[in-house]
């Protein structure tokens, strides 16, 4: 049986202090989906979550669910609950009344109050700790915890505001996969936010992703990995080599002042075009053997592979190996018709892809903004 659509955006457009931070956005979320909503801060994802959450009206367009326009439906009418980063657990409460909350407000008999919330421990992991105070758990408990309030009241779309950006790395990896798996056992549709590009790649039935407030490409993660429209998702999703190019022909492809075979087609004779080269496609090899040559300009040892940096006539591409090579040598890089992806040219091209200014250091500042919600949404 094909899912409904449970949750649809229609046009919407929010503008806050006159800048526009959703524009003619729209969104089809398909029943007991995983749908994740990725991109940078302030590309408008939490304001995407606040507004099927009820906790913001749109100046334009239309919120529907199960069918039915919601636009003026208080937040606590829908059948929606929310996963904030802060999880806004009660202190004073200890685990079980935590869970037990929702289902006070709704005056359930306490009989079934206790079946229910046992039930959603279990699920969790967390059997056996109903008494605990909450400043006493872990962070992964906590989020645990926050889960199990969210779901004890049996919503239909749960949204999750980046719940795992405060725990560490090791318990977010754990963290993705149980989630996953919860929401596989629930049969309900999650509405994932996040800016990590790997977590959106290991949990989602689709991935959306989003900047300025525009939609860039929905797809699968294998589809939205392989197959980016532009250079900001090629980008954006993993590392990439992105090099001007000219589209030959149907299968021929000019770029870095050499010709290649490739497997896209449907562009015109000659048209300019974005060319994808994704760092782990790309065979080093000695110099006579190599489609192009450059030299080594920096290598990092990454554990699992080498990231090499390769000055070619002033590009600096990035090529993932377990190989070792040292800074200075002159290498060949041979690339395969199917590592080749022709992308067309966009308001994004020329931003991104050269790893001139590539650093670790520029890379791991940047991820200390993770714990910011969206400017100004």
């Amino acid at each position: 049986m094909k899912n409904e659509n449970i949750v649809e955006l229609k046009g919407i457009s929010v503008a806050f202090g006159g800048e526009k931070v959703l524009d003619d956005f729209n969104l089809e979320i398909k029943d007991k989906e995983f749908v994740t909503l990725l991109g940078p801060s302030g590309c408008g994802k939490t304001t995407t979550l606040r507004l099927i959450a009820g906790f913001l009206e749109p100046d334009g367009g239309d919120v529907i669910f199960e069918g039915r326009r919601i636009n003026d439906l208080p937040g606590y009418k829908r059948h929606v609950n929310t996963i904030f980063q802060r999880y806004a657990l009660f202190p004073h409460l200890n685990v079980y009344e935590n869970v037990a909350f929702g289902l006070r407000i709704k005056k359930l008999p306490e009989k079934e109050i206790k079946a229910k919330v046992t039930e959603m421990l279990a699920l969790v992991n967390l059997s056996g700790l109903e008494k605990r105070n909450i400043d006493t758990l872990s962070g992964g408990q906590q989020q645990r915890v926050a889960i199990a309030r969210a779901i004890a009241n049996h919503p239909r779309v749960l949204l999750l505001d980046e719940p795992l950006a405060a725990l560490d790395l090791k318990l977010r990896k754990d963290m993705q996969k149980e989630l996953k798996k919860m929401q596989e056992q629930l049969g309900i549709t999650f509405i994932f936010v996040t800016h990590d590009q790997e977590e959106a790649l290991t949990m989602s039935d689709r991935v959306v992703v989003m900047n300025n407030g525009k939609i860039q490409q929905v797809g699968t993660p294998q589809d939205i990995y392989n197959e980016p429209l532009n250079a900001f998702v090629a980008d954006f999703i993993g590392e990439s080599n992105i090099v001007d190019g000219k589209m030959l022909r149907d299968f021929y492809v000019e770029f870095s002042g050499q010709r290649f075979d490739c497997l896209d087609k449907g562009f015109e004779p000659d048209e300019p075009v974005d060319v994808v080269v994704r760092p782990e496609d790309v065979d080093i090899v000695a110099p006579d053997k190599g489609m192009l040559t450059g030299v080594v300009t920096s290598v990092a040892f990454l554990g699992v592979h080498y990231e090499i940096i390769v000055d070619i006539g002033g590009f600096k591409w990035m090529i993932q190996t377990t190989d070792e090579h040292f800074e200075g040598d002159r290498v060949g890089l041979y690339i395969e018709p199917d590592a080749i992806h022709i992308m067309k040219k966009s308001e994004y091209s020329g931003l991104y892809g050269d790893y001139s200014s590539y650093s670790e250091e520029i890379d791991h500042l940047s991820d200390a903004d993770y714990g910011e919600e969206d400017g100004g949404e």
